[in-house]
């Protein structure tokens, strides 16, 4: 991976000075705001989106639904905040539906992926079943099309 764009993962986009410049404040305004939503956990990181068949990196995701039997005096809020622990873990979301955890997880190859579920995940108490499903290919992330030009730029057909 390009140091530029390991700089890019692991820091901000624009510095404060930028910022103040864009916003029209002054540098200290921004700081101050910037510490004040990361103290307030309302910001808490800057990610850029990244096309994963230009990066190259030989990581694979998945995509676990995970039935749970929800905790006395905890829910599923206990459960969930102890699966979300878990370093292959990148998401964990409570949802409505046929399972409860929906859970984003990456890891060096297939078996690191099936080996987290079978050996780490499954083994939670009140983890009841999980279902895995590995990603292939990604066509859209974060609202932003990761086609190249010459594939399927069409947009679809509206009838009235």
């Amino acid at each position: 991976m390009s140091s530029v764009l390991q700089l890019i993962i692991e820091g901000e986009r624009l510095d404060s000075a930028q910022m103040a410049q864009v916003l029209n404040l002054s540098e200290a305004e921004v700081e101050s705001e910037i510490k004040r939503l990361k103290a307030e956990h309302v910001l808490l990181g800057w990610r850029p989106v990244l096309n994963p068949q230009c990066v190259q990196e030989d990581i694979i995701r998945a995509v676990i639904e995970v039935k749970i039997s929800p905790e006395r005096d905890g829910g599923f809020d206990r459960l969930a905040a102890r699966i979300s622990q878990f370093d292959a873990v990148e998401s964990c979301y409570l949802m409505s539906g046929s399972y409860d955890l929906l859970i984003f997880a990456r890891g060096a190859d297939l078996r690191e992926v099936a080996s987290f579920v079978s050996e780490r995940l499954a083994s939670v108490s009140g983890v009841l079943s999980t279902a895995t499903h590995f990603m292939l290919r990604a066509y859209k992330e974060q609202g932003h099309l990761l086609l190249s030009p010459n594939e399927g730029g069409d947009k679809p057909v509206v009838s009235p």
